[in-house]
């Protein structure tokens, strides 16, 4: 039987502990409830009214992200999908309030289901006044404050 060196053990030990450190690290930040930033944040649509939105096999997932500023121009851009087709549009928000504007989509026919979504989604968006983040879920309201949409931000990398 093949005894275990004092330093192999030393060495596991310290990679143990590395490892559930870094794991804790993340436990503490998520339980923190850190707020996702509202721009440049990939933003997954999970619900509208309440209702879960259909994941569509082989189609883009719904969603969108807000752009910051450009600095020539100072507009404030979205962009996105709505499920079928590619969104852009520009935005405009402040601490509590957000609205959408100049919205426009790609063009291409989308099957039953998914160009219900789109049209949905496109009408929520341009009945949006308000936003309220939660740790990692967006939620966007209308004027009387009424949840319309729910999204989650996804990280690409």
């Amino acid at each position: 039987m093949r005894q275990i060196r004092p330093m192999t053990i030393a060495a596991l030990m310290c990679a143990a502990l590395t490892l559930a450190g870094c794991t804790s690290a993340q436990s503490f930040a998520d339980s923190q409830g850190v707020d996702e930033p509202l721009e440049n944040t990939y933003w997954k649509l999970v619900a509208l009214d309440d209702q879960p939105t259909p994941v569509v096999e082989g189609k883009r997932e719904t969603h969108i992200v807000l752009h910051t500023p450009d600095a020539s121009t100072q507009n404030s851009r979205v962009a996105g999908s709505t499920g079928c087709n590619r969104l852009m549009g520009e935005y405009q928000h402040d601490e509590h309030e957000l609205s959408f504007d100049r919205l426009a989509t790609t063009r291409m026919a989308c099957p039953g289901e998914v160009a219900t979504l789109e049209r949905d989604f496109l009408t929520t968006l341009n009945d949006v006044s308000g936003w309220q983040i939660d740790g990692k879920t967006l939620t966007l309201t209308d004027e009387q404050g009424a949840s319309l949409a729910r999204l989650e931000a996804v990280h690409l990398y």
